[in-house]
């Protein structure tokens, strides 16, 4: 079974690739730029982006969407991680947060359609860790995000981006085993078929 990714990033691409690959799925990258609405809900904004992309690819199609929530700032910067980068920066949300409680979590939605479903279906992971005080680490092409060197995972004293690649993939492993978005797909898939 062949499904496409509809995104221009490639860390995510690789990351549901690992995890599906294992269950002879392939998934093929397709570099598109989607519009996304103005919102806060990781689903809503899944769910236009899906829409756009299995119109243009008219094949099994998955986009993701995610978003970063900050305990102490109501859930703050939510689904507009990217608008919060480019202007306030890594500097800028650690500020907000001096001196505050530092839970923070990443909350993914995967999107799901093909020529069998009215309606796409939505698969859901959390990623549950504490920011750190500071920047730390070094960006590197696993990493999905910039959000990796301020995120500690739970159960680590590291950031995403002070981890070794192989420390990187056992956590992952770890996190995944739990909370895998491609596992999700995959069972859906294997009940379905």
């Amino acid at each position: 079974m062949e499904i496409y990714f509809a995104t221009t990033n490639f860390g995510k691409v690789q990351s549901l690739q690992r995890d599906l690959e294992k269950h002879g799925i392939s998934v093929i990258h397709k570099e598109m730029d989607l519009i996304e609405p103005r919102s806060s809900d990781v689903q809503e904004i899944a769910e236009a982006k899906i829409r756009q992309a299995y119109a243009q690819i008219k094949k099994p199609t998955v986009v993701i969407d995610a978003g970063f929530y900050i305990d102490a700032l109501n859930g703050f910067p939510r689904a507009f991680v990217n608008f919060s980068l480019e202007t306030i920066g890594l500097e800028g949300i650690l500020k907000l947060t001096e001196g505050k409680e530092r839970g923070c979590e990443f909350r993914e939605c995967l999107a799901y359609l093909d020529e069998r479903l009215d309606k796409p279906e939505y698969f859901f992971a959390h990623v549950r860790g504490q920011l750190s005080e500071t920047c730390r680490g070094i960006m590197q092409k696993h990493l999905w995000s910039k959000l990796g060197l301020i995120f500690i995972p739970e159960e680590s004293n590291k950031t995403l981006a002070e981890m070794s690649y192989d420390e990187y993939l056992d956590w992952r492993k770890i996190s995944r085993e739990k909370n895998s978005l491609g596992k999700k797909l995959y069972d859906w898939i294997s009940k379905r078929s």
